[in-house]
């Protein structure tokens, strides 16, 4: 019984850490999608920024104009780019914090700070691989502790019993018991 409870501990100890070894990659996979986005924002703020130079004016007045135009769709719009350049600003600030962490705090960077909606559609296109990146090294043996741990813990109240069973098993016929 012993020998059953401690091969299940090392199958779910490896288990968890191919599970703890995927963080890193969701994270790589989520900057990778951040990037995206910014990239995407920066192109339409880019557009805007063009429109409103030929305009003669800055980016904050072309928004002003457009939130105070008599027409409430046009307000609407200004409230989009407003709205779509503090979202860029706020994910540019994301994407600085992650590139200046260090391995593993990138990965709590991204469980305390992650956008999302940009975390969903990382987690729905999500593809598990086993990074060989320290940060990835790192969660693997952090993944393989605590399933090791886990099931010992689990396993040890039948490990004591079997135990004890063994120890009444030696005991000699004295007629008393133990």
């Amino acid at each position: 019984m012993i020998m059953l409870i401690r091969r299940l501990a090392l199958f779910f100890a490896m288990i968890f850490g191919v599970i703890g070894a995927q963080f890193p990659e969701y994270a790589q996979q989520y900057r990778q999608r951040l990037g995206g986005a910014i990239d995407e924002l920066n192109t339409i703020i880019a557009r805007f920024d063009q429109d409103t130079a030929q305009a003669g004016l800055s980016e904050p007045e072309g928004i002003s104009r457009l939130q105070h135009n008599p027409d409430v769709f046009v307000q609407g719009r200004g409230d989009q780019m407003r709205e779509i350049v503090a979202r860029r600003d706020k994910l540019q600030r994301q994407a600085q914090v992650y590139a200046d962490s260090g391995n593993i705090k990138r990965v709590w960077e991204l469980a305390t700070q992650a956008d999302p909606y940009i975390a969903w559609r990382a987690y729905e296109t999500f593809e598990p691989a086993v990074p060989v990146t320290t940060e990835g090294i790192i969660s693997a043996v952090i993944g393989f502790v605590v399933g090791w741990g886990l099931i010992r813990l689990l396993g040890w109240p039948i490990e004591r019993h079997h135990r004890r069973r063994q120890r009444m098993r030696t005991l000699p016929e004295s007629g008393f018991a133990a």
